[in-house]
């Protein structure tokens, strides 16, 4: 098998247990029925969304560009369903107690500063009614320890450093900010415990 064909057998399956942990989550947050997903990105969950039928999908990003090619993308009859919303996480364009629950899925571990995740989760705090379903890498696991070596292995390599867009959070830390945000954590979903870096989080408002 090719590599190319390898990795695309990878991403279909690495979204197949993405999308598991993600149906999990919603039915633990008790099926939530007005949802802000944020980042939508090209709408890749908004047929999972779209299963429960009486549930309003708010499809919302920070770029216009991607809003439109997620609703051109995606099935009509599921983008039908959808009200697109150009905004940013850190300035939702929505009233407080606006949603039921704010799914937000691979972003989080691309955000390295505390004080922006922070940022992020207040407002977080303030548009849901209820609760939260996020996703993160997190540290205590084998491939969170084999990227911390390749990243010790280039560092050596490269005096000057590189650039870094993706980040292994300590569960602790970005623990202890959801709590410092106004959440309590109602369940942590891991995709292969003890191995992948993957982690889903079910937060409740406070």
């Amino acid at each position: 098998m090719s590599n190319p064909i390898k990795l695309e057998v990878a991403r279909r399956l690495s979204h197949r247990r993405d999308e598991q942990l993600a149906q999990r989550a919603l039915a633990l947050a008790g099926e939530p029925g007005l949802v802000l997903d944020l980042p939508c990105g090209a709408g890749h969950f908004w047929p999972l969304l779209a299963q429960k039928m009486n549930r309003v999908i708010i499809g919302a990003d920070n770029c216009a560009d991607i809003l439109a090619t997620a609703c051109r993308s995606q099935p009509a009859h599921v983008v039908e369903r959808v009200r697109p919303l150009q905004t940013s996480v850190f300035d939702i364009d929505l009233p407080n107690n606006a949603v039921d629950s704010i799914f937000c899925m691979r972003l989080m571990h691309h955000i390295g500063e505390s004080s922006n995740r922070l940022a992020m989760l207040k407002e977080f705090q303030r548009v849901t009614r209820d609760s939260v379903i996020l996703s993160l890498w997190v540290d205590g696991n084998f491939k969170a320890w084999r990227r911390k070596k390749l990243e010790q292995e280039r560092e050596k390599k490269d005096d000057e450093g590189s650039f870094q867009n993706r980040y292994v959070l300590p569960a602790a830390t970005v623990e202890a900010e959801f709590k410092q945000s106004g959440f309590r954590i109602q369940k942590r979903l891991d995709s292969l415990p003890l191995y992948a870096m993957w982690r889903v989080y079910v937060l409740r408002k406070e």
